[in-house]
């Protein structure tokens, strides 16, 4: 399974939805995504990878870490594991 289909089904799970709903263009907030729920997607992500997410949920925006669109967070997902290896 590729990173983008991975984290498109943890997302789709934490907003219950079909992972067909899901695009690479969706922001989480077009998605009923919460601040809740994104630091549970958040979480399941850094469990699936083995990896830790540069994320403060109390400062999302003081993060580097981009969570504007899906593709956004497939990218940076991407890179931190490109950066673990």
């Amino acid at each position: 399974m590729s990173v983008q289909d991975k984290v498109i089904e943890i997302i789709a799970e934490q907003a219950v939805l079909e992972t067909s709903d899901v695009t690479l263009e969706s922001s989480l907030e077009d998605l009923g995504i919460d601040s809740l729920g994104l630091v549970e997607s958040i979480f399941a992500i850094e469990e699936a990878f083995d990896i830790s997410v540069p994320f403060n949920a109390n400062e999302p925006t003081a993060s580097d870490f981009d969570i504007s669109s899906v593709a956004s967070i497939v990218s940076g997902i991407e890179k931190l594991i490109a950066e673990q290896t």
